[in-house]
């Protein structure tokens, strides 16, 4: 049996170690092995980290809100059985949020899927992912508020940006509800009081009474319109309108069509009901009611420009009497002032810059006001 020292030296003296040498071969070290895989496992850690990174930085983005605007609201219906890929789908497809894969990576991690409510919801592209998500596990009944407004118009048709028009219409969508379902419930026909002794012909012009008013976010269209009509009809029936508005020769059709006119020629309660005396004067004499708004929702009809000699029956520049139906919707002072006008002979009157109005009793008088107090608004074209 060799010592280990001598081992050694018979190995040192073997010629193998030299042969390697010849053929331009080394030999291979433990260590240096070790090294090589290390480097190999630090590389595909650096990789799969950056993998990771750059996947957190995608998700994070397509789970993130797709606007600011939290006035935006979006009705959605999650129906009964609806599993969560098929709610991913319906959430990007109706621009609630920007991507199916970030709801469906979320509700996985969560461990959410199996726990979404169904329901009608109004959810908001300014909410995150996760906060959609715990908007449908909390499965809440949604309330909502709708703003009318009094003067507004069904349709505002002009080139005014979309974020200043308050017409109905507008008013609706910003609410969530599709255009389609907005234009098919203002063109049904409703059996209601209020709309006793509106000719079949005529829509729903001047009845959608400006309130704020809250519904259950399951309402439909149709249901809110009713719901206007309920409001406005309580203050019809509150104030004896009707009997107050026959003793003056009026239907409260007629009425509601004379109060829009009167709520869009002046902003104040006072002025309302000389304004209103203004028209029952002038009507009581033939002469035509001269409003400018009368020819300004004619050119909204028309898609035209408003011009004081726009061929419209709605137009009481160049018609006597009233025009067919209501120019927008009028508002409680409005339909008021028609029912109780103030006591004046005035046929004339002109709002001055300064938001005052001035009346007249003949029409020199009238020019005489105009040129005095409308230097700047009645230059306008």
């Amino acid at each position: 049996m060799l010592e280990p020292l001598e081992q050694e030296k018979l190995i040192s003296a073997s010629p193998m170690p030299i042969l390697l040498r010849e053929a331009g071969l080394k030999t291979k070290h433990p260590t240096s092995r070790k090294k090589r895989v290390l480097a190999v496992i630090g590389i595909f850690a650096a990789v799969l980290g950056i993998a990771f990174a750059t996947a957190a930085v995608v998700y994070t983005t397509l789970a993130s809100p797709k606007t600011s605007d939290k006035s935006e609201l979006i009705l959605v219906t999650i129906e009964s059985g609806a599993i969560a890929s098929d709610i991913g789908k319906t959430l990007e497809s109706k621009g609630i949020i920007r991507s199916q894969l970030a709801f469906d990576i979320y509700t996985r991690i969560s461990g959410t899927r199996d726990r979404l409510q169904a329901g009608t919801y109004r959810l908001s592209p300014s909410q995150t992912v996760e906060q959609v998500v715990g908007h449908l596990l909390r499965g809440d009944v949604d309330t909502f508020q709708i703003t009318f407004f009094p003067g507004a118009m069904l349709v505002d048709a002009s080139d005014k940006p979309v974020n200043k028009k308050l017409d109905v219409t507008t008013v609706l969508i910003r609410a969530g509800y599709d255009k389609a379902a907005i234009d098919a419930a203002l063109a049904k026909v409703y059996i209601h009081p209020l709309l006793v002794g509106k000719p079949d012909s005529a829509d729903l012009e001047g009845y959608v009474y400006g309130e704020t008013y809250n519904f259950n976010s399951g309402a439909t269209v149709e249901q809110i319109l009713l719901r206007t009509f309920d409001e406005m009809y309580a203050v019809v029936e509150k104030n004896d309108l009707i009997a107050r508005y026959n003793a003056r020769g009026l239907s409260l059709y007629q009425a509601i069509t004379l109060a829009s006119i009167v709520q869009g020629e002046v902003s104040t309660e006072s002025d309302r009901r000389a304004v209103a005396a203004v028209f029952f004067n002038r009507l009581d004499v033939g002469m035509a009611l001269g409003a400018d708004i009368t020819f300004v929702y004619a050119a909204n009809k028309l898609g035209v420009a408003p011009i004081s000699t726009l061929n419209s029956p709605y137009n009481t520049r160049i018609n006597r009497g009233l025009p067919p139906g209501p120019i927008a919707a009028p508002g409680i002072t409005s339909l008021l002032a028609v029912a109780n006008p103030a006591t004046s002979d005035f046929l004339f009157f002109v709002a001055g810059d300064d938001g005052t109005t001035h009346f007249a009793r003949t029409n020199a008088e009238h020019e005489q006001n105009v040129a005095r107090y409308c230097t700047v608004e009645c230059a306008k074209p």
